[in-house]
This record gives C-alpha cells, sequence and structure tokens, in this order.
C-alpha cells in the first residue's frame, strides 16, 4: 500500500508549525489589542444550518463535506467560522451587545485545489454583533491593516457595497430573484475572468446586451473616486456609493473595486478582501464584510442583529511568508544539555530550567560532544551546556553561545537568569 494524504491535505514540518505558532500569537495579540474575546465552536453542524437560505448559498453548498452519524442525521463540516457564529448567537440572542468575539480554527471545503488553497485549512475570524454603525467597518479594515504591518506584508484591501451591485442589478434590469445567483457568477472574475463570467451568465439565462452591459461598469478603470463618480451619474443617490465615500474618506489606501462581489448569499453592505501585491499567491488572505440578515433568517424572527466580520486565512499568510525566504526558526529548543556521563545530574538540571520557564532538551542518547555538538547546530539551538564530572563537582555550569562560540562558567542561579 502506498502512503498519500487525501487530497487537498498537508502535512506541516515542525518549522510551519513554529511559524504558524508565531503567526497566531500576533493575531491573537492584535485581535485583543482592539477587545475581541476568544469563541470555539464545533468542528461540525447539522446540514440543515448550512441548507439556510441565507447560509451560504448553492456554490457554497457544493463544496460542503458531508456525513451522518450513528442515529442517520444529516451532519457537515463547517466550510467557514462565520454560520456556526451566527447559529451560536441565535441560540444566545440575550447575550450582551455589541458582542465582539474572535474564533481561530479548522474549515472545510470540498473546491479546487491550487498553491495557496486547500481543502482543509485554518481561519482566523473577527466578528462584531450589534453594531449599525460604520465605526464597525472603520474599526475592522483598521484592523486588518494593523495585521499586515505586524506581519511585514505588503497588501491591497479592495472594498465593495453588495448595495451597489444589487443597484447595479436593478439598473440593468435583473430580476431580484435572479440577484443572488448572478452576484455569485460575478464573483468569479479573477477566477475564470470575463469570458467564463460571460458564458456562465449566459447559462443563466441573462440577455448578452445585459451582460455587456453589467461588465463594462464592473470593470471600468480609473483611481476608486473616479469609479465612484462613475456609479453616481448611473445609479444617482445610492447608500451603499456613500458608505464607501465615508470609509474611503477615512482609510485613503483603501482600493474600491466595483467586480468584487464575494461568493456568499449572506452580505448586505460593506464587503471587503486583502491581497499580496506582487507575488504568485492570487488566492485573498483576508475577507469579510456586513451580514446583517443572516442571525435574523436563522430564528426567524423580525428583531435584527447588526453583524459584520474579518476573516484571515492563516494558511494562505503561511505560504506567502515562506515564499519570502525568511530563515525558518527548526526547533523551540532554547538550550541542549550534553552530559558527559551525568545522566542523573542532567536529568536534575533540566527539571531545574524547565521549571524557570525554558526550553530545555538534553541528549538521550549518549553520543559525543562532536555529534551532540553538531545535532545542535543543525537545529539552530542557541544554547548548550556540556556537563561533566568537573562541573558536578563544582557546582557550576559552562554555558556555550552556539552563535559567537564563547563560553562562561555560571552557577545555577545566575545560569537561569542569563538564560531568561
Amino acid at each position: 500500500m502506498q502512503l498519500e494524504r487525501a487530497k487537498g491535505t498537508r502535512d506541516l514540518t515542525p518549522e510551519e508549525e513554529i511559524l504558524k505558532s508565531h503567526l497566531l500569537d500576533t493575531l491573537k495579540k492584535t485581535f485583543e489589542l482592539y477587545g475581541y474575546n476568544p469563541l470555539q465552536t464545533p468542528l461540525f453542524e447539522r446540514l440543515e444550518t448550512f441548507k439556510l437560505k441565507y447560509a451560504g448559498g448553492e456554490e457554497i453548498l457544493k463544496e460542503v463535506f458531508t456525513l451522518k452519524d450513528q442515529g442517520q442525521r444529516d451532519l457537515a463540516l463547517r466550510f467557514d467560522l462565520t454560520v456556526p457564529f451566527a447559529r451560536y448567537i441565535g441560540m444566545n440572542p440575550n447575550i450582551k451587545m455589541p458582542f465582539k468575539r474572535y474564533q481561530i480554527g479548522e474549515v472545510f471545503r470540498d473546491g479546487p485545489i491550487k498553491f495557496g488553497r486547500y481543502r482543509q485549512f485554518t481561519q482566523c475570524d473577527i466578528d462584531i454583533v450589534g453594531a449599525k454603525s460604520l465605526l464597525a467597518e472603520l474599526e475592522l479594515l483598521t484592523l486588518a491593516q494593523e495585521t499586515f504591518k505586524q506581519l511585514k506584508l505588503d497588501t491591497t484591501l479592495k472594498i465593495n457595497n453588495i448595495k451597489i451591485l444589487k443597484a447595479l442589478m436593478r439598473k440593468t434590469g435583473i430580476k431580484e430573484e435572479n440577484e443572488g445567483s448572478i452576484i455569485l457568477t460575478l464573483d468569479k472574475l479573477e477566477k475564470i475572468g470575463k469570458e467564463g463570467v460571460e458564458q456562465e451568465l449566459n447559462q443563466k439565462g441573462l440577455e448578452q446586451e445585459k451582460i455587456q452591459e453589467l461588465l463594462s461598469i464592473l470593470l471600468s478603470k480609473g483611481s476608486s473616486q473616479q469609479k465612484i463618480l462613475t456609479l453616481k451619474k448611473i445609479l444617482g443617490e445610492n447608500e451603499g456609493l456613500q458608505e464607501l465615500e465615508f470609509l474611503l474618506k477615512k482609510i485613503p489606501n483603501l482600493v474600491f473595486e466595483p467586480s468584487l462581489a464575494r461568493g456568499l448569499n449572506y452580505y448586505t453592505g460593506t464587503i471587503y478582501e486583502g491581497h499580496l501585491k506582487n507575488s504568485e499567491i492570487k488566492s485573498s488572505i483576508c475577507s469579510g464584510g456586513r451580514y446583517d440578515h443572516l442571525i435574523s433568517e436563522m430564528l426567524k424572527i423580525n428583531r435584527n442583529f447588526p453583524t459584520l466580520g474579518l476573516s484571515f486565512g492563516l494558511d494562505v499568510i503561511l505560504d506567502a511568508i515562506k515564499l519570502q525566504h525568511k530563515e525558518e526558526q527548526k526547533t523551540v529548543t532554547k538550550v541542549f544539555v550534553i552530559p558527559i556521563q551525568t545522566e542523573n545530574e542532567a536529568l536534575k538540571l533540566c527539571h531545574e530550567l524547565r521549571k524557570a520557564g525554558i526550553n530545555t532538551d538534553m541528549d538521550l542518547l549518549t553520543r559525543g560532544i562532536s555529534k551532540n555538538l553538531d545535532y545542535a547546530n543543525y537545529f539552530k539551538i542557541p544554547y548548550v551546556i556540556i556537563l561533566g564530572t568537573d562541573e558536578v563537582k563544582k557546582k557550576k555550569f559552562t554555558l556555550k553561545n552556539m552563535n559567537t562560540g564563547k563560553e562562561k562558567l555560571f552557577t545555577l542561579k545566575n545560569l537561569i537568569k542569563e538564560l531568561k
């Protein structure tokens, strides 16, 4: 039997996991800096939850991994963290508002595979429930830019508004019941190009004249302000355009992209995507928007739950940082202890160092000094302690700095102080 991973999955090496851990620390720190609290939901949900009108749309349902439990109930692996979050709020409608949360977890989509896109991947989401004001959008977009600044990634943050797209649908005579399906196709412009979108819209019964009119507007060139002026002439006063203008004035380096549609039915206002500049990775590295009706639709009540969120694709960001050819950290170990016929004393020393919170490893194979130093060098462990019988008698320890090659003698107390 030939061993293979499931298609669309990957193993992460220790180096990659260490990098991933650093990324998660940066994200968590930034989220909490803005007042978001952690939340966790199950890996799988009832399939009916994902089939709700606003939960994702027909395109997403095609990519859902389904399963049954022993009671023959239909279940599905979550394809994002937003729908489970909306279900959580729906089950806890009296939670204090505004409610701000972040969640980091695995999601699954049985979709096309390419570099930077996998069938199992990690999403890092932030959401706000109970905030109607555009100040909430302003906060999320500012947070996104701050996050990428911390990660040293050069990005473009594209923005649009579903209200503009729906106004264009009406302007070109597209029926309201077909709006969602048409917008899902428009969302594929980057994936399948103009010709692919034209073909799919034709298959959905849209007249060629309407297709050309719609695409000529969405693919218009110029600055963000020029595009807004063009759309004002076509649509007149439009709430979506007004909201965009507010955000562009507050954050001038946003890019208005009229063709940005997002492939989910539940968005109701501002939508946004982050992309890397000058990178072979073309997938978005963050995305989100406002979805004011998803929770109330789940509850089947008239009460509004104004909500918006932003999701970071951790795996895509991981690939992007690796492409920068930065040197990878090979181990979390800070000090490596080499016992020379002093195994018991070495174990006691490791215990004291670990008790002090210092990541410590030791030779378990009774190798010679030379091989152990090669081992420490390979993993770029910064410090080594060679523990012989003389050191045990003196109750002092020689600490070798593997970067400089310098050695110094320490008591246990001073050794811990030096390593911390």
